[in-house]
């Protein structure tokens, strides 16, 4: 057993732990394109004065992912290289607008195809531009409904609590 001793200024183990999880909710929002979700963690961590934990946690990840993809006399020259291309503005997250093919979805939907439909969502780098071209397609299809359709199936919705059969897998927020 190894016994370990906290410094006075050092964080507790499990304030450890919860930055540790903060800092991948952060990375995961920014490498999936999701603006809403890394800017809601952010403003969170701002709120609770956490920069400097979460902070130090990320650079540590990043540490960690260049030691293990470089050797060390190339490591420090591909840092010295990403932070000559870093960008002057920061605050946005990079989003592929064009992986979310949601016509490609509502034909799979339409066809029954559950692997397609579970493919092109995992596949999908931020769902939010996917469910909400999903959204507009179902929007854009209403009108076209018989009178009384409608309110057949929201009172099925309703009645299932709001949850539809055969949902594909999606990634919740990231």
């Amino acid at each position: 057993m190894v016994v370990t001793e906290e410094l006075a200024d050092e964080l507790p183990a499990e304030a450890v732990e919860e930055a540790k999880a903060r800092a991948a909710t952060l990375l995961l929002a920014f490498r999936h394109g999701n603006q809403l979700a890394f800017d809601h963690e952010l403003d969170l961590l701002i709120a609770e004065h956490a920069e400097r934990e979460v902070t130090t946690l990320l650079t540590w990840i990043a540490a960690e992912a260049v030691r293990k993809a470089y050797a060390p006399e190339v490591g420090d020259r591909v840092l010295r290289a990403m932070a000559r291309r870093a960008p002057a503005d920061t605050g946005a997250v990079a989003v592929d607008e064009e992986t979310a093919d949601a016509a490609r979805l509502i034909e799979a939907v339409a066809a029954g195809e559950v692997a397609e439909v579970r493919g092109l969502v995992a596949s999908t780098a931020d769902t939010t531009f996917l469910l909400g071209g999903l959204l507009q397609g179902v929007a854009m299809m209403l009108p076209l409904l018989p009178e009384g359709e409608l309110a057949e199936i929201t009172a099925e919705l309703r009645r299932r609590g709001g949850v539809v059969a055969q949902v594909p897998e999606a990634r919740a927020g990231v």
